[in-house]
């Protein structure tokens, strides 16, 4: 999408109490993202010239931000002690474009598509506004004749105000005169003892400036104030990233119980069946990942996974079968078959082996992670352990329930097996039972 002459500032210096957590409100994340990330996203395909006002853990949220849009956009810091609001956080921003469009960043679902209402609309300040019966949170804005009059915030309102349904939405595009005039002639006089952006309005009204209602959907322009808003933007994001998908080839079995995060890739012909989560940069290539099952920042290609078993970030898997309850960590899987019941950590295993059910890799003595190396056509037989750092050449037979404390020569047959000890009644000999 072509950027316009806009320029656009997201304000992000909110604590969010109703959160009810230390973590600022825009890191919490949605489909494994903060919420900050998707205004970002969608402003950048607007304008070469985006904003972000932060106040509350300011370096953690820039330091984070800086990971996806490094040197993409700029920061600016409100002195939220002495001018608190949303007009305050306008006092340092210095617009490179006429036209500036202030957003929210607590509204991860804006899409640019939609924003572009606001461009075309005609008027000195556009805002939006939603109508609805349930206004709970909500400031009202009070309209004539296709005109805003005023927007009086919840708090401020007298019971006249609050039966309004039609209500601010938070999203605003101002000419930048408007910001210019009016800006330094915000009070603090309200309940808050804040300043309000919203009382731009108001005085812009009383110079008989042009305000135009924008109306919009609900989902659109949805604001994250609880753990409740939360959860329903992540559902509604959820539903676009696995429409998106289907639309693009993928085959998905009962899309609402399957979970797919933000930076998840497809290519090729791929089936996700029902229950799966997939996080992170995982990428599926030509593969079935079957019920239930979880993959982590990893890479499967031309393989199948599941049902129940887990990827865990950093494994590699091509031309591989991995079944139930199979756990993989950071390893790299070409053309295995490990069936069921296999912890499979910090490994490489080769082409044509076979991994018995109950095998797993030692790869840890409570101070170090160590590798194991398993080369082709490898049989493991069941209830086996490797104990690493080891390496088992091409063409071996692990015999079942050995413990494999050394390398393993190609070719080779390896088999432990402990002295058969049995005592006739001696269960009943050690816990002192009578016959």
């Amino acid at each position: 999408m072509e950027t316009i002459q806009l320029s656009i500032v997201i304000l992000a210096a909110g604590k969010g109490t109703r959160m009810k957590s230390q973590t600022p409100k825009v890191l919490h994340q949605i489909c494994g993202k903060e919420m900050l990330y998707y205004t970002i996203k969608e402003s950048l395909k607007l304008s070469n010239d985006v904003s972000v006002v932060l106040g509350y853990e300011a370096d953690k949220i820039k330091k984070l931000m800086e990971k996806y849009f490094l040197d993409k956009i700029n920061f600016i810091f409100q002195d939220t002690e002495n001018y608190p609001g949303t007009g305050g956080a306008l006092k340092n921003y210095h617009p490179k474009h006429q036209k500036i469009l202030v957003l929210n960043g607590d509204m991860p679902l804006i899409q640019s598509s939609e924003l572009q209402q606001f461009l075309i609309a005609k008027g000195d300040i556009i805002m939006s506004v939603i109508d609805l019966p349930n206004t709970n949170g909500y400031g009202r804005v009070v309209i004539q004749d296709n005109q805003v009059q005023a927007i009086i915030e919840e708090k401020d309102a007298n019971s006249e105000i609050l039966a309004l349904s039609t209500l601010n939405a938070g999203v605003y595009c101002f000419q930048s005169e408007i910001l210019q005039t009016y800006l330094p002639k915000l009070k603090n006089n309200n309940a808050q003892k804040e300043y309000y952006l919203t009382d731009i309005i108001t005085l812009a009204k009383q110079d008989s400036k042009n305000i135009i209602p924008l109306f919009v959907e609900l989902e659109n322009f949805k604001g994250v104030n609880d753990k409740a808003d939360l959860a329903d933007a992540e559902v509604i994001l959820g539903n676009r990233i696995k429409k998106m998908l289907m639309k693009q080839g993928v085959i998905m079995k009962l899309p609402h119980t399957i979970y797919i995060e933000e930076g998840v890739k497809f290519k090729g012909e791929c089936i996700i069946e029902n229950g799966v989560s997939l996080y992170g940069d995982t990428e599926i290539i030509n593969s079935h990942i079957r019920s239930h099952s979880v993959i982590e920042s990893s890479h499967v290609e031309n393989s199948d996974i599941g049902p129940m078993a887990h990827l865990r970030p950093q494994s590699i898997l091509k031309n591989t079968h991995i079944g139930n309850f199979v756990e993989v960590k950071k390893s790299t899987l070409n053309g295995i078959k490990a069936g069921h019941l296999s912890y499979l950590g910090d490994c490489e295993v080769d082409e044509g082996t076979n991994i018995g059910a109950g095998f797993i890799t030692c790869n840890y003595n409570g101070k170090a992670k160590f590798q194991t190396k398993i080369g082709k056509n490898v049989f493991i037989g069941s209830d086996s352990q490797a104990i690493a750092p080891i390496t088992i050449e091409d063409n071996c037979i692990i015999g079942a329930g050995s413990t494999i404390r050394e390398n393993i020569k190609q070719g080779e047959l390896f088999l432990t097996q402990g002295e058969k000890i049995r005592k006739e009644g001696f269960f009943y000999k050690f816990f002192s039972k009578k016959t």
